[in-house]
């Protein structure tokens, strides 16, 4: 659960606990933490994110990925199919073979994603060869799913899926160090820890927006009773819950797009050009 910088170690840590000075200290352990400074990104980002339509509930809009470039791993896997839903932003990390086909994609994307979640309304892809092909594009139009292409050579369009694998590639370095051939082995518990800590966008666990509860984690160690929350017996009030939930969730990324066109329009540099914010010492 570590290496995510001061802010949502301190939210994950305040579940559980709390003492005089708790900020202070976290702020010393990450800004001492060797594996962040070795691991970690200098390189800035170069223009600005383009911010997409809001979704309405979780896994109706999601954006699609293939993470290429990793050595190939003991079960000989060297690329990760990154789904993430833009509402909840939940992601999925499943490791794949570069050589597969959109046959092989569709494969995994009905055995690991649809399975959970069900089938979306709209995909956004990248114009890889895989998301061009005829079947690819014939198979999603009979399901009546919207495909949404970026422009060549302008990831930023969606940069829902490039900030996820940044943070992907940042967490991989983390956890495997120097043996490079273990990233498939640790990549259940980066999907974990990504989904189990809060989004800088919506302030909520992604796995909270999406069931309304976060599963218990390894900080657990004596879990609270807090059955009205986590067990409710009303239907009703659990479904007004999730509800209000949903709005909040859906409020809150207005509210932070809003603030981006903001600071764009006055001429301001984004969160992810200051070196302070993004390594989570302020």
């Amino acid at each position: 659960m570590g290496h995510f910088g001061v802010e949502k170690t301190l939210n994950i840590l305040h579940e559980q606990f709390f003492y005089p000075k708790m900020k202070h200290d976290i702020i010393k352990f990450c800004f001492n933490c060797i594996v962040c400074h070795k691991a970690k990104s200098k390189v800035m980002h170069h223009g600005l994110y383009t911010s997409l339509s809001i979704p309405t509930s979780p896994w109706t809009d999601i954006s699609m990925d293939i993470v290429l470039g990793l050595s190939r791993s003991k079960r000989g896997k060297d690329s990760i199919f990154v789904v993430v839903d833009r509402f909840s932003k939940m992601a999925h990390f499943i490791p794949c073979h570069k050589v597969g086909d959109a046959c092989h994609v569709v494969d995994l994307f009905f055995k690991e994603v649809m399975c959970l979640h069900g089938l979306p309304r709209s995909i956004m892809l990248d114009r890889d060869s895989k998301f061009l092909s005829h079947f690819w594009k014939t198979l999603w139009g009979k399901l009546g799913i919207k495909l949404l292409l970026s422009t060549t050579c302008h990831p930023q369009i969606d940069g829902q899926i490039e900030v996820v694998n940044g943070t992907l590639s940042q967490l991989l370095r983390c956890f495997i160090k120097g043996n490079l051939k273990t990233w498939e082995e640790w990549l259940s518990y980066v999907k974990f820890s990504y989904n189990r800590v809060t989004n800088t966008t919506t302030y909520f666990y992604p796995f909270e927006v999406v069931y309304g509860f976060n599963p218990l984690s390894p900080f657990d160690l004596i879990p609270l009773p807090n059955d009205s929350f986590i067990f409710s017996k009303d239907g009703l009030s659990r479904a007004t819950f999730v509800k209000d939930l949903h709005e909040m969730v859906r409020n809150q990324i207005e509210k932070k797009m809003s603030n981006m066109h903001i600071k764009q329009t006055k001429g301001e540099s984004p969160w992810y050009l200051n070196p302070k914010i993004r390594f989570g010492y302020i």
